[in-house]
């Protein structure tokens, strides 16, 4: 439940439920306390139709707040008992290509957007671009956000270890509090990070400068060191957890 209001409150339409909320209590007052038959049965037609409504105005929500539920670690651990593999951690091989194409790429002022694959799939954005299945290297990248080339202004995921698209649309967060010098490219990397596990890499065209986002969050203007700290965090919890188990 807390996740549910959690996702309404984040995607704006907290507006849009306390409307409803109101109507349910208007539509029990009028049925149950004052008995009112006729505008009751009135409004009963509209509550009895209301799931169907719910459904079309917050259909984005429902499918985050699924897909969310669909990552939680209960299900982790049911996925790995019937031999289905739920992680996608990138591994140094990966990350070391995508911070040398990043720093090169900010010092030419050359735009570019990165999405590295949680635990969440992202098949869906990868059917709006291009499927490439291309092994990462620093050179790749560079090549794709080129700025004559026809991927430069989509973004680039990355799954398994694997260029998997370029030139994807992304969702583009709404959030009213996102500075004002950050354009689309920043404001479409916020957007995948708040509706999945995602890790994005933003390189700024007007700057130069690299920012990291993941959960919603931003880390602006970051260096390259910070960033391969920041992409190897979930792979050094990992090993972690696996000298734990060991031991």
């Amino acid at each position: 439940m807390y996740q549910l209001y959690y996702l309404v409150k984040k995607s704006g339409t907290t507006t849009i439920f306390k409307g409803i909320f109101a109507f349910l209590i208007l539509w029990i007052v009028v049925t149950h306390v004052f008995q009112m038959r006729l505008l009751g049965a009135i409004l009963s037609q509209f509550v009895s139709i209301g799931m169907f409504v719910i459904i079309i105005l917050f259909q984005d929500e429902i499918r985050r707040f699924l897909m969310s539920l669909g990552s939680n670690n209960t299900f982790r651990v049911l996925a790995k008992f019937f031999g289905a593999k739920s992680e996608n951690n990138v591994t140094n091989t990966v990350i070391t290509p995508m911070v040398l194409a990043c720093m090169n790429m900010a010092k030419t002022y050359t735009g570019a957007l990165i999405v590295i694959e949680g635990e969440m799939s992202l098949g869906h954005y990868v059917q709006t671009g291009e499927v490439l299945n291309a092994d990462v290297s620093t050179r790749l990248i560079e090549n794709i956000f080129f700025k004559n080339s026809p991927l430069h202004d989509g973004a680039m995921i990355i799954s398994n270890e694997k260029i998997k698209a370029a030139g994807c649309i992304l969702p583009v967060s709404q959030n009213p509090n996102i500075p004002k010098q950050f354009g689309l490219r920043h404001r479409a990397g916020l957007g995948i990070s708040q509706e999945t596990d995602a890790h994005v890499i933003i390189v700024s065209e007007e700057r130069g400068r690299i920012s990291y986002m993941s959960g919603g969050h931003i880390h602006p203007n970051i260096t390259a060191e910070k960033l391969q700290e920041l992409l190897s965090e979930p792979l050094i919890k990992k090993n972690e957890k696996t000298d734990k188990k060991r031991k």
